[in-house]
């Protein structure tokens, strides 16, 4: 998949955060800004493709078993 380039203008200390972020996340700040906006997205349901929300915990059968 070919990727879109464009410029950004960012808050210096916003891009600092993400920087520090990144770092934590072993990811370069622009790769990391691209995952962030990707689960925003898709949690917003922006994005196509499966739902990414946290999976629901089962219930026990109500016998106990």
């Amino acid at each position: 998949m070919a990727k879109k380039n464009f410029a950004l203008r960012i808050d210096p200390k916003l891009y600092e955060a993400l920087e520090r972020w990144a770092q934590d996340e072993f990811r370069s700040v622009n790769a990391h800004i691209e995952y962030v906006l990707r689960e925003a997205t898709r949690k917003a349901g922006r994005l196509p493709g499966p739902n990414v929300a946290a999976p629901q915990e089962e219930e026990p059968p109500a016998d106990g078993s």
